[in-house]
């Protein structure tokens, strides 16, 4: 009786256990976030609110965080707590610095703004509150949505982290001009969560509504997790009928837009000056040959172009520019395959030389645009090295003649060096982010700047009727792009007058309008969703981006000058810009002060990879476990098993330097899982098999490095093998092999199945209604090979092996301990339960975008 007794008071105490647990994993919920948008003629005010609970019996903290586009200003935050509501205060930023280090002096910290990636940077605060309190975040930004490549793009972050009761976006957009194409686009979107999208639209209003529900939202069923995380994009364009664009008039403040199209298209004079220092030996001169190939065939027959390379030595690839022939194209695609990375960066050299170039020009057409495109990264290290003195000689060397645009490839960079000299020559600069995707980075860059067809535009107004006008001159024009021009009407007009005047490649243009003062102002009556004085701050967040860009180039008295313009409108219209901070003030008890500044991209030098700005971790040294068969017999089978390293605590490196050896996507799961193993293999290994698939992969470690060199993929219909290494792939059928190697790119088709290998890039295996293999060519350290899977839903439920049981038999779960960290999960594969950590690992896929990729890392063992 003791004993039942007993026994029933433990189970009990396992039900309370659990409830508690269930209890602690809800206590901060997140129970409504709404994102609010209102678009109107492409000036965006977004106020995101949270609404969250603590249903623990104790105080808890909430956090609140949020990431947003960083061409926005972040006008207002505030918290409301119990009733009580705290705001946010935009202070200049020496002053708002006082405050807070008065508060740090106190043993108080800093909630910053960071940049999170090349669109986004994070606004993040956090708050105690008392048990079964609520809390009300609310944030709200404004950003001026900038014409690229034909198309305008709002951009909004989704990652609540947890099912959310209420959630919904609404996007209302107002173009007075007429909506000429809407789209909308997400990276997270399934089919279930597209019945909770909704699309209203009319000649000039749209609305887009995204309103999921608690299991729409789910990843399956059975697990509470979410969904939403990723990029929920909405990309429009406008109707223009106008050839001198079109103004809009709002309680005394006017914009005009100015994007023609259909005209013809100047010729270019390009000269490209390409780092080849040893800082971009490897990934990144590859992905730059790359882009550059491609480049070439985008050239027009009428363009003319060059190269300069350079390292410690400068060298032109000819004396002169050459016209854009097929010829030229393909002589130059064979020079810029041999494009080779060592030595110093002599960057003054380089660009002098390219200036000597163009002067020296003969027989270019007599309209056309010249500019430089510079690409490198690193510092000046060899011949002139003083920025300052590099930056002189160049501005004296262009003289306005020429445009140059500066890439800074990586962090390496200083980007502050890049922009002023850019934007003191006509052009702009650029990060390219060391990702996959730089090649095309590159690419889209110059989609930007290859078509320019205005030159020498200038947007007159009556002096004695306008005041307070932005930027109204400009050297180039590009299609697919737009001239924004705002001001103040300072006096009563009936009719305000406007003059084009520009060079296009035909002839000398002048445009002109008049804009019915009293019509205009009435398009925008009786809008209920549209702040009213939008236009006003549209002309102060405009002014704001333009004067501390004309700052970088300007004399240091200048800098003061416009610096100080630019603060007094921030203040003014409560804007978070480089030059002023928001203090958050918190209820008394808690880290009562935290500032919010905004990060420039120059403030991006060198950043942390890894959250939470740890760029550094101890990381294990030398693996000692080593891949080994054991013996499997009834419920024993060991399929995963932790593995001990040593710890070599003398040295230091980021984690992101880590590739998996295996990566794979969860069925059904927004989860990446990272397999590792340590050691070599004596054999081959049994990665997958699916017998209704009639696929098996095998692969093979290398004997110097603890990556794959090899894999083996069997098909059964047709009756074939595809062997890839770090040397070639053979394709074998009927007894016949057809050679592959990785020096060329090419494609050998088996019945269906169909081999391509791109130039040392990776190899493709694809057959119809079967799941697609993928295989990367790593070049590291030593050249490994990275195995992934494309559609995946293909595999039956018998898929097997050391990759294949997670296909089929894997399924992430909460940990059921108390003290589960927000880093750790349960990982049930085949029955059996083992725990996996949270990892930031680098990405080997070829279409990949992010670097590094977040996974649940796990060490496997056959």
């Amino acid at each position: 009786m003791e004993e039942r007794t007993l026994l029933a008071l433990m189970v009990f105490s396992s039900v309370i256990v659990l409830a508690e647990t269930i209890a602690q994993k809800h206590a901060i919920e997140i129970y409504s976030v709404h994102v609010d948008c209102k678009v109107t003629s492409r000036f965006a005010h977004t106020i995101i609110t949270s609404k969250i609970v603590n249903r623990a019996n104790e105080s808890r903290e909430a956090t609140f965080e949020v990431e947003l586009p960083k061409t926005a200003f972040i006008t207002n935050f505030s918290m409301s707590i119990d009733g009580k509501v705290y705001l946010g205060i935009i202070k200049e930023k020496a002053s708002a610095q006082k405050e807070y280090d008065t508060a740090v002096a106190h043993g108080q910290s800093a909630g910053l703004v960071k940049i999170t990636g090349r669109k986004l940077e994070q606004f993040h605060v956090s708050v105690s509150i008392a048990a079964t309190s609520k809390v009300t975040f609310e944030l709200a930004y404004e950003e001026l949505l900038k014409r690229q490549l034909g198309k305008y793009e709002l951009l909004i972050k989704v990652r609540p982290k947890q099912i959310v009761k209420h959630f919904q976006i609404d996007v209302h957009i107002f173009e007075p001009q007429g909506i000429r194409f809407l789209e909308t686009d997400s990276t997270f979107m399934t089919n279930e969560l597209a019945e909770a999208l909704t699309k209203v639209q009319n000649e000039t209003k749209a609305h887009i509504l995204f309103k999921p529900t608690v299991d729409q939202q789910k990843i399956n069923p059975e697990l509470d997790e979410t969904l939403l995380n990723g990029d929920f994009v909405v990309r429009y364009d406008v109707k223009r009928d106008a050839t001198a664009g079109d103004i809009q008039i709002v309680n005394g403040y006017f914009v005009h837009y100015f994007a023609p199209h259909e005209m013809p298209v100047f010729p270019k004079n390009v000269i490209f000056v390409i780092d080849r220092s040893g800082s971009m030996a490897g990934r990144k001169i590859e992905q730059t040959r790359d882009a550059l190939l491609k480049i070439l065939q985008d050239l027009r027959p009428e363009d003319h172009f060059s190269f300069i390379t350079f390292n410690s030595k400068v060298v032109e690839w000819k004396g002169s520019l050459l016209q854009a022939t097929a010829e030229n194209v393909a002589s130059a695609a064979g020079f810029v395959q041999t494009l080779a990375a060592s030595g110093g960066t002599d960057i003054n050299r380089a660009l002098l030389t390219a200036m000597s170039v163009l002067d020296k020009a003969e027989r270019l057409p007599e309209r056309s645009v010249s500019m430089i495109i510079l690409l490198t990264d690193g510092q000046p290290t060899s011949g002139e090295i003083n920025v300052e003195t590099i930056q002189g000689n160049i501005q004296k060397a262009v003289n306005g003649k020429y445009a140059l645009f500066c890439l800074g490839f990586g962090f390496d960079v200083s980007y502050k060096f890049l922009e002023k000299m850019a934007l003191s020559n006509g052009g702009i600069a650029r990060r390219i982010y060391e990702n996959a995707d730089a090649a095309l980075q590159l690419q889209g860059f110059y989609q930007e700047v290859a078509t320019p067809i205005l030159m020498k535009i200038e947007m007159q107004y009556p002096e004695n009727a306008v005041e307070g006008l932005t930027k109204n001159n400009f050297k180039l024009f590009f299609e697919g792009s737009e001239i924004i021009i705002s001001g103040k009407l300072s006096n009563e007009l009936d009719l305000l007058p406007v003059e084009i005047k520009a060079q296009s490649h035909a002839s000398d243009l002048t445009l002109k309008e008049e804009a019915n003062v009293k019509e205009k102002e009435q398009v925008f009556q009786n809008q209920s969703y549209i702040f009213g004085n939008f236009i006003e701050r549209l002309w102060a967040y405009l002014t704001i981006q333009q004067l501390l860009e004309k700052s970088i180039s300007a004399h240091e008295e200048d800098q003061k000058t416009l610096e100080a313009q630019a603060l007094e409108l921030s203040l003014q219209y409560s804007f978070v810009t480089p030059l002023t901070s928001m203090v958050v003030t918190k209820p008394a008890g808690q880290q009562q002060t935290e500032l919010a500044n905004k990060p420039t991209e120059a403030d991006n030098e060198k950043p942390s990879s890894l959250p939470g700005g740890d760029g550094y971790r101890m990381r294990s040294g030398s693996p000692s476990g080593r891949w080994r068969s054991e013996p499997q017999s009834g419920s024993k089978k060991k399929l995963l098993s932790a593995v001990v390293r040593r710890r070599d605590k003398t040295k230091a490196q980021p984690l992101v330097n880590e590739y998996p050896q295996l990566l794979l996507q969860l069925p059904k799961q927004n989860e990446m899982i990272c397999l590792n193993a340590d050691g070599q293999a004596q054999s081959s290994v049994h990665l997958l098999s699916d017998p209704e698939q009639g696929l098996a992969v095998t692969g093979k470690l290398g004997d110097r490095i603890n990556h794959f060199v090899q894999f083996d993929i069997t098909y059964v219909n047709p009756p074939a093998r595809i062997r890839i290494s770090t040397h070639e792939t053979v394709l074998s059928h009927n007894n016949q092999s057809t050679q592959l190697p990785w020096t060329e790119s090419a494609t050998s088709t088996v019945q269906g199945l169909r081999v391509s290998v791109e130039k040392e890039r990776g190899v493709t295996a694809s057959l119809s209604d079967t799941v697609t293999v993928k295989v990367s060519f790593v070049k590291f350290t030593e050249d490994f090979l990275g195995l992934y899977f494309l559609n995946t839903d293909r595999f039956s439920d018998k898929v097997t092996g050391v990759l294949g049981q997670f296909y089929s038999k894997a399924q992430l779960k909460n940990n059921p301990s108390i003290n589960q960290r927000a880093d750790e999960r349960l990982l049930s594969v085949s029955g059996s339960e083992h725990k996996v950590t949270r990892q930031y690992k680098k990405d080997y896929r070829l279409e990949s975008a992010s670097d590094p990729v977040s996974c649940w890392s796990i060490d496997v063992t056959p």
